[in-house]
């Protein structure tokens, strides 16, 4: 019986069909740049200072420019690397009384500054912005400014929850169902995170974007992998990244014309929305359809590929039926990859691989991306560089235990729980193999 890989190798490994599911996939991966990395727009933290009542009429009466106000009212510049003391305190002086000269309003109080004291900002901040951001709609600086990290830690609370039911769903019920529902979701709640009300709010919607995003973009990835040939899949995979690449400089953009978060949160959600003509628009993974008995679309999908291709439907797509009987139907569990020794020791390794890679390279994916917008701070405040130095071991310990990982190499991929804890050992077993190959001549005149 062939395989899918056979099939697709008469059928075009990589014709318009591919081409055509290729380009369209993209966008899902370019629209998911916007939810990984937004922090960086949506949450971005200006120069600020303590609003002082009173200030803004003695400026008025007195003439002062920004500069001058700033340098009569608010406290100077702290020690090197510190946050400047206008930031999050303010002289405990009313502004509002008549003695106060334009000339210099804190030399009849005290002979030096320093002896003034200094309280919090109990009524707010002024931002030096033009724009907004979740920051400056929430306050959330000086002694809130933890709030950041917890905004971006809950969207990757979020994808690491959802990470261990969307690939089930995705094998249950298939790729192009787990890929349609949660693109829907995650629009929905994009939009509802642009017109949160709280900052309470802003978390739940956050974390429950987490939940179902991701999932949108991996079952995008599965199936981009699944519908190409040997040849081209690690080409189209990498690119599929790549174009997540290219909606991080299109955010840069949208975000440069529209410096109003939620507007701007509104303008990458919207969008999203077009996504639910893949229905339309990308069929279901032949693979999957195999692995759960329905052979007859999956000749049929073979069938518009094979046309899409300008190539004739060949008779071994009938083939496929032939053994129905004998088919086992697939009915995966998360359990599986921890069913046999090399699944095990090849998932362990993996998990790692990943959970260190957004740690080093976005600090915004899964289990590490929760901890590490609060481990990188609080390193920082002992030693600037020492997120650098453990993230280098990490990643020395990551290149060695990829070395345990199969070669995946124009290798066909696994359908069956049996094929992936044999990956690797049939590869090795076929390099060790020698062929001897001998030529006998008869002998002239016999």
């Amino acid at each position: 019986m062939p395989t899918v890989d056979d099939i697709l190798e008469q059928v075009g490994e990589f014709g318009w069909f591919q081409k055509q599911v290729f380009l369209t996939l993209c966008l899902l991966s370019a629209a998911f740049a916007p939810i990984y990395v937004g922090i960086v727009f949506l949450a971005f933290t200006p120069d600020h200072r303590c609003l002082s009542p009173g200030v803004a009429e003695l400026s008025r009466r007195c003439g002062w420019s920004l500069a001058e106000e700033l340098n009569y009212t608010a406290p100077g510049p702290g020690a090197a690397g510190e946050a400047s003391p206008h930031q999050c305190r303010r002289y405990e002086v009313d502004w509002n009384q008549s003695a106060l000269s334009c000339a210099d309003p804190l030399a009849g109080l005290a002979a030096n500054r320093s002896h003034l004291p200094l309280g919090p900002c109990r009524h707010g901040w002024v931002y030096e912005t033009p724009g907004s951001s979740i920051v400056t709609e929430f306050n959330l600086v000086c002694d809130d400014s933890w709030k950041v990290d917890l905004f971006q830690s809950c969207v990757n609370v979020g994808f690491f929850l959802g990470s261990l039911g969307v690939g089930y769903i995705a094998d249950r019920f298939g790729r192009k169902l787990c890929l349609l529902a949660t693109t829907l979701t995650s629009a929905v709640l994009g939009v509802l995170t642009a017109v949160a009300p709280d900052y309470t709010s802003l978390l739940l919607f956050r974390l429950l974007q987490g939940l179902v995003s991701k999932g949108s973009w991996t079952s995008g990835y599965i199936l981009i992998t699944e519908f190409m040939g040997l040849g081209h899949r690690r080409t189209v995979a990498i690119l599929y990244q790549a174009a997540f690449t290219v909606g991080l400089v299109l955010l840069s953009g949208v975000a440069y014309a529209i410096p109003h978060w939620r507007w701007l949160q509104l303008a990458i959600s919207l969008p999203t929305f077009l996504f639910l003509f893949y229905y339309w628009c990308v069929p279901e993974s032949p693979r999957w359809l195999l692995s759960q008995k329905r052979n007859a679309q999956v000749m049929k999908i073979m069938g518009h590929i094979a046309r899409k291709n300008g190539k004739l439907p060949l008779v071994d797509l009938k083939m496929l039926s032939l053994e129905e009987d004998v088919t086992e139907k697939l009915s995966p569990s998360f359990a599986d990859l921890f069913r046999t020794p090399q699944l095990r020791k090849h998932t362990f390794i993996l998990m790692y691989l990943w959970n260190l890679g957004v740690m080093v390279c976005s600090s915004l994916c899964d289990l590490g991306g929760i901890i590490t917008p609060f481990l990188v701070f609080r390193l920082m405040e002992v030693w600037r560089g020492s997120p650098l130095i453990l993230f280098a071991i990490l990643g020395l310990v990551a290149g060695g235990v990829t070395l345990l990982l199969p070669e995946t190499k124009g290798v066909t991929l696994p359908e069956t729980i049996e094929d992936a804890e044999n990956l690797g050992r049939i590869a090795k077993a076929k390099e060790n193999t020698i062929y001897l190959q001998t030529q006998t001549a008869e002998r002239a005149g016999t």
